[in-house]
């Protein structure tokens, strides 16, 4: 099964600590594992709070 993946949610952040490398804003929670999968694991739905990031692009030039 494959859950959120979380690198494309705009909530989604690196906490560059070491035992909690990922977060979650609008949750509020650090976790070894990426956000989505903790939601998961302790719901048993997927993350209803997903908002897919705006992906900006270079300009050509």
């Amino acid at each position: 099964m494959q859950h959120i993946n979380c690198f494309f949610c705009k909530h989604f952040y690196i906490t560059y600590e070491q035992r909690y490398p990922y977060g979650c804003r609008i949750i509020g929670f650090k976790s070894a594992r990426m956000p989505s999968v903790d939601v998961f694991i302790n719901s048993d739905i997927e993350c209803g709070l997903f908002e897919q990031k705006e992906i900006k692009h270079e300009h050509e030039h």
